[in-house]
């Protein structure tokens, strides 16, 4: 049977953002690409509502229901997350290390394991305090999106996809939830010892750049590498990033040129 690949998506994104890597990796592997909560053809989560904490927890057990039709019982995987989709991964690898057997993660948004009193955790702190004070969901998604990409990269962008990134904004602030209320420590992830790779664009906010780093550090078998392209570096840049990817995935050292 072919090895299965796991895939997490990105907040504001689907598992359609990964059919580029797919064809990368061609017919060697079973690739799993995933709709997590509220996203794509998943649910919005349906306890959502006053008194309601999301957790990666919640999007993990969804994953986990997800691909159970596509893998054997106790079938082993590689693993591959972006953003949001790179902290569910973390903690999916956390629940059953056993299974993992490699790690991908570009720009996972872990929070949670950052300095509590670090100008990075700070930053993102603030960001995400302003995304809850806004006035509007439109003010809010201005505020997510041009973090993550770029000033004035929301106004620029078509009426009919500033419109759909509205519309996730909610999911969105769930998803903060999740990443800030994360109790994981660094020191916890000594237990993940299978092969793992962590990659940061080199223009991506200061948060998740710190973020890779701690990661190359903590991981016990983490090659850490930095690519010439922003967080939003799969999509936007999948030649360079997934040739990357299935190169680490095939169990071949891995390098930028």
């Amino acid at each position: 049977m072919k090895p299965a690949v796991v895939l997490l998506h990105s907040s504001m994104s689907s598992k359609s953002q990964w059919s580029s890597l797919k064809a990368q990796l061609g017919d060697a592997y079973r690739c799993i690409p995933v709709d997590l909560l509220g996203y794509g053809a998943s649910p919005f989560p349906a306890e959502a509502g006053e008194g309601y904490t999301h957790t990666l927890a919640h999007e993990v057990d969804a994953v986990i229901a997800s691909v159970a039709s596509e893998l054997e019982p106790g079938e082993a995987f590689h693993l591959v997350g972006h953003s949001f989709g790179g902290a569910c991964a973390l903690h999916m690898a956390r629940r059953m290390p056993q299974r993992v057997l490699s790690l991908t993660l570009f720009e996972p948004v872990a929070f949670h394991l950052l300095p509590e009193q670090h100008p990075a955790k700070q930053e993102i702190v603030n960001v995400v305090a302003s995304i809850r004070a806004s006035a509007s969901d439109r003010d809010a998604t201005r505020i997510f999106i041009d973090y993550w990409n770029r000033a004035g990269a929301f106004d620029a962008a078509p009426p009919a996809a500033q419109d759909k990134m509205v519309a996730q904004i909610a999911k969105v602030r769930l998803d903060f939830d999740a990443l800030l209320g994360e109790q994981a420590t660094l020191a916890d992830l000594s237990m993940l010892t299978m092969p793992a790779l962590v990659m940061a664009g080199e223009r991506s906010p200061g948060s998740t750049r710190l973020l890779v780093e701690q990661l190359g550090e903590s991981l016990p078998n983490a090659t850490a590498l930095q690519a010439r392209c922003a967080h939003m570096g799969p999509i936007t840049h999948g030649d360079i990033v997934n040739p990357v990817i299935a190169s680490f995935v095939s169990g071949e050292e891995v390098t930028l040129s």
